[in-house]
């Protein structure tokens, strides 16, 4: 459960300011924030159908969202990403604009500023997270920047009947415990490959190369979906050599060209993959790392899976297709 938020504001100063604290692990605070798939289940104020429309969770991308009132009435809100600290900050220029940029003067006060920009800083102590918010009117005019002073009490619990669905969102996520360190929940195999950087990129994300030497020993894929970008998924089965099939759907976080890719398993079991592809001469230093929600669930992975010999097998069958590329 949150603890009591405080929020302060001035007319002089024209800013709001709310804090929160969360019983969730920043790294979870700042999943829920960032991922489509986590995002869509909690943004919104209870008692409205909120649509996310679009995550693009990156510098110069979008979040794009509308919630509709029970008598029909809808409202649009479009951020745009301007600075991103991951999982420190992001700022955003937030507006009242549907997807395709048309104002839509919000129903509460159709005065309110179209433009706003947003600060929201995370903050980790004993595995409690601590967001603050700051929130200012944008090129606004003087009529716009008092609607904002007049409306600040509205806006301040707008803003907490949203927190209120992450923290219910939080609560049934089983926050990692903070007795439980990264290295515990963790799998980490590291490879180095007879192949130039952009090769092992390349293989790594390329649906028509991964489709012919991901998964152990014995397994073959099926891709169905690929949308290779921040936000983007890739769905896919695996096949056995038992003849069962396995549903995996993964959904992008972070890429650097040749350098780093993270994304998210969101399918069973959950866990967070970031590999990292590094020069090591005219070869490839590759480390894939594995995080998982708790260390309990690292372990079951491993006994029931075999995930660590899974995933030298893996990187085994990538060493042996890179010379046919």
């Amino acid at each position: 459960m949150a603890a009591k938020n405080s929020a302060a504001a001035s007319p002089a100063d024209r800013v709001l300011v709310i804090t929160r604290v969360f019983d969730a692990p920043r790294d979870l605070v700042w999943r829920a924030f960032t991922e489509l798939e986590r995002m869509s289940q909690w943004w919104g104020m209870k008692g409205m159908t909120t649509r996310v429309h679009k995550l693009d969770f990156r510098p110069g991308g979008a979040f794009v969202y509308s919630q509709r009132t029970a008598d029909g009435r809808e409202m649009w809100g479009k951020w745009i990403y301007r600075e991103i600290v991951a999982p420190e900050r992001f700022v955003v220029e937030n507006s009242v604009t549907d997807e395709h940029g048309n104002p839509v003067p919000p129903l509460f006060n159709p005065a309110w500023p179209l433009e706003m920009l947003t600060t929201a800083t995370l903050t980790e102590h004993r595995g409690r997270t601590t967001l603050a918010i700051w929130t200012t009117p944008l090129n606004a005019t003087e009529s716009q920047r008092r609607a904002f002073d007049d409306g600040l009490k509205f806006m301040e619990t707008g803003f907490n009947a949203t927190l209120d669905m992450l923290d219910e969102y939080l609560a049934e996520r089983h926050p990692l415990s903070e007795s439980e360190p990264a290295s515990d929940r963790e799998i980490v195999v590291t490879r180095v490959f007879d192949a130039p950087r952009a090769l092992v990129f390349k293989a790594w994300t390329d649906p028509k190369h991964l489709g012919r030497w991901w998964g152990p020993n014995g397994f073959s894929i099926t891709t169905h979906e690929m949308e290779f970008k921040p936000g983007g998924v890739w769905r896919f089965v695996m096949h056995g050599p038992d003849g069962r099939d396995y549903q995996n759907k993964v959904v992008y976080v972070e890429i650097a060209e040749s350098e780093r890719l993270i994304y998210r398993h969101v399918s069973g079991p959950q866990f967070q993959m970031t590999v990292t592809f590094a020069d090591d001469g005219d070869k490839t230093m590759l480390t894939a790392r594995m995080l998982f929600e708790s260390a309990a669930l690292r372990d079951k992975v491993i006994e029931e899976f075999g995930a660590i010999e899974g995933l030298k097998q893996t990187l085994g069958r990538l060493a042996d297709f890179l010379p046919m590329v």
